[in-house]
């Protein structure tokens, strides 16, 4: 599905599972693609109609001019995809990760997001204070560490192909120690397929990223999923989150699991991803009824 956001950009969408069935929005993070969630299509495809798009400039959305890339065009992006496969008032369960969760943060309170949000699941993700918060360095709280945080992120080097020490960095930085060889694979392959300019102009935008005031704004029953071991969105940030969204109905922290959650812990996230929708969303044969 081709889908045009307001600023006339095309978003690449797809939709998958049968029609009529409760809804499933799913949003992925920095770096990566529809490809991230791969896992969960695989499962809730079968009794769930399940929405995964590319961000702009990922996978299979092209790129824009350095003026594309904000917080605006993230929920311009969305609101756009929820009006495209979903029937008008339809209502869906909003799953983002990392940059994909701040997605879901950046359009609160919009018509769109009001429209179609039934309830919401924030994977490994903060609202602002990233790089300050970030762990990928081990040095103490500080601004060196954040200097230096900041310009690792948005280091303009390109990342080359998948090597074993390449792999082994992403795990470092991105996944929890026990990690699969497997999934640690499947990751490295998803985030070295961003381009590097697309790479870079994102992390321009989550190192100033503040959308704390809209956390107030996500007013529907919202869950939160984090790694103990998650450097690069650490647990400070959901017990926050969970501390100020306006109806938490959970803060659910995976031990030793990183930052890439859906993969590295696929059935823990798609088992509360059902159970949230089991409770929060409805098949249009129910509806009907």
């Amino acid at each position: 599905m081709r889908v045009i956001s307001a600023d006339g950009s095309p978003i690449h969408a797809e939709v998958y599972g049968p029609e009529g069935a409760p809804a499933v929005v799913l949003v992925h993070g920095w770096t990566c693609s529809t490809r991230f969630w791969a896992a969960q299509v695989r499962d809730l495809s079968a009794d769930h109609r399940v929405v995964v798009y590319d961000q702009r400039g990922h996978g299979r959305t092209p790129a824009v001019g350095r003026a594309g890339y904000s917080t605006d065009a993230l929920a311009d992006d969305l609101e756009a995809v929820l009006a495209a496969p979903l029937e008008p008032g339809e209502k869906a369960l909003l799953v983002g990760h990392s940059m994909g969760g701040m997605t879901l943060m950046a359009a609160a309170g919009r018509p769109g997001w009001r429209a179609h949000a039934a309830a919401v699941l924030l994977c490994s993700t903060g609202p602002s204070r990233l790089v300050a918060e970030s762990l990928v360095l081990p040095l103490r709280a500080g601004r060196l560490r954040t200097w230096l945080t900041r310009a690792v992120l948005g280091a303009r080097a390109p990342l080359g192909p998948v090597t074993p020490l390449s792999k082994a960095l992403l795990k470092y930085a991105t996944m929890g120690p026990g990690s699969a060889a497997e999934r640690v694979a499947e990751c490295a392959r998803i985030v070295h397929a961003c381009p590097r300019a697309v790479r870079v102009a994102w992390s321009r935008v989550l190192a100033e990223l503040d959308v704390e005031a809209n956390v107030r704004k996500l007013t529907v029953p919202a869950a939160v999923i984090v790694g103990t071991a998650d450097r690069l969105t650490p647990p400070v940030h959901a017990r926050a989150l969970a501390a100020a969204l306006p109806d938490c109905v959970g803060l659910e922290e995976l031990a030793g699991v990183g930052h890439m959650t859906p993969v590295e812990a696929p059935e823990a996230v798609t088992a509360r991803i059902r159970d949230l929708v089991a409770t929060y969303v409805r098949s249009e044969s129910e509806e009907v009824a």
